[in-house]
């Protein structure tokens, strides 16, 4: 007996045993988000706006040079590649990553291209160009800054403060990933900052034949299909980077915010783009309601006569003609909401298959519209209310022939008035 007690309780130990693995081995595999260094990260579908990977997405954060995408938009807003610009006493101030600084001194009213300055900005990230560029759209960096915290506001980037052209540090100077992606992907729309991102490397000159030699800080350009991006780096910002990815035609673009900087490697940030860019473009989106489907039922009270007759109740099931289905993540769900709308229900909105109403679906920064059908028909209706018709089409006659008794009788009385009066 005692030995018999001793089997079961292994029994059970090894039973015990192999469903807590199971378990385990089933939530690291679900459990699949990508590990990454960096303190808050996005990623975006180009084309829809949609959201696929978030970590602290709307986390206060410094954005170094990345800010130079809106001295870059702005730049592009407002003049073109073959107008010139002046260098100024604020933009030599600028301390280091300056062309000024560290290729070749610059002196104050030298001129370049406008297409030269937006590449020193964005491919060698000169804190420099940057102030060149503000002090000449908007006379000094104050004002400068003005119009690009009205720019932001016009994006809707609600968390987001600008207080320099080049994303120095200044405790007021921030943003946020959401925000930054806001920035980015209406940057990317622009074609000559588009280019820019793209460029590995140029050969920039000023108006006395100073040439300076730069090269793109991003060291994922033109790797697993990466078109372009911005670096950026300050002590209390950490490694920050954005970066646009085309793959089978797919744009995705994603930022990395306050991520570790090696000074003899520098590697952290760009594989934390990668895990997360690998990520999004394997995901699939999670399926909230499949085709055809009943999402809602509404209920439909008619008169199959039209306006008498008796009053008959019908259950109208809503479906969508396609999956309706989000990116489950973090940001997306903290959003998600969905809003049914239906049209006025009638017996003739089953007419043609046409669509009923519409299934909102929210999640963050964005909406999606879905259709919605009915599986009930307008010739399932009319089958369904055949005897209605039938009894009501014989009171019909048995009036009509009453009618007609009637109007007979009368004909009758008439003619025997006559025969009287004869």
């Amino acid at each position: 007996m005692k030995c018999k007690r001793i089997f079961i309780v292994v029994v059970l130990f090894i039973v015990f045993s192999i469903s807590l693995n199971s378990s385990v081995t089933v939530f690291a595999q679900t459990n699949n988000l990508p590990t990454i260094d960096g303190k808050a990260a996005i990623t975006i579908d180009v084309a829809t706006g949609e959201v696929i990977y978030a970590k602290n997405v709307d986390k206060q954060v410094y954005p170094a040079s990345t800010t130079k995408i809106m001295t870059a938009l702005l730049l592009a807003e407002n003049m073109g590649k073959t107008d010139k610009l002046k260098y100024t006493q604020s933009a030599k101030d600028q301390p280091a990553d300056s062309l000024n600084v560290n290729l070749h001194s610059i002196g104050i009213g030298e001129t370049m291209s406008a297409g030269d300055v937006m590449d020193g900005l964005l491919m060698y990230s000169a804190n420099d160009l940057a102030y060149m560029i503000a002090d000449n759209i908007s006379g000094d960096s104050t004002n400068f800054a003005k119009t690009m915290n009205d720019k932001a506001a016009k994006l809707n980037m609600t968390g987001t403060h600008f207080v320099t052209a080049n994303g120095l540090h200044d405790p007021e100077h921030y943003t946020t990933p959401y925000d930054m992606s806001i920035l980015a992907r209406a940057a990317i729309t622009n074609p000559w900052v588009k280019e820019s991102m793209g460029k590995k490397q140029n050969n920039l000159s000023t108006s006395t034949g100073t040439i300076f030699d730069v090269k793109n800080t991003n060291k994922l350009l033109g790797v697993d299909g990466c078109i372009g991006g911005k670096t950026g780096f300050t002590t209390p910002a950490g490694r920050c980077l954005v970066a646009f990815y085309e793959r089978d035609g797919r744009q995705i673009m994603g930022v990395v915010m306050n991520s570790i900087y090696d000074f003899y490697n520098d590697v952290y940030v760009f594989n934390d783009m990668k895990e997360i860019i690998d990520y999004s473009y394997k995901l699939e989106p999670e399926v909230l309601h499949e085709s055809n489907s009943v999402i809602k039922t509404e209920t439909l009270k008619y008169k199959p006569l039209g306006f008498f007759g008796p009053e008959k109740t019908v259950s109208v099931p809503l479906i969508a003609k396609e999956d309706v289905s989000y990116y489950s993540n973090e940001a997306n769900k903290k959003d998600l909401k969905e809003n049914i709308k239906v049209d006025s229900l009638s017996v003739s909105s089953f007419k043609d298959n046409a669509s009923i109403g519409t299934l909102l679906l929210s999640e963050k920064g964005k909406v999606k519209t879905y259709k919605l059908y009915s599986t009930v028909t307008y010739a399932s209706l009319v089958k369904s209310n055949m005897l209605t018709y039938l009894i009501a089409a014989i009171k019909v006659i048995l009036g009509l022939a009453v009618v007609a008794l009637i109007i007979r009788k009368i004909n009758l009385n008439k003619r025997k008035k006559r025969r009287r009066r004869r």
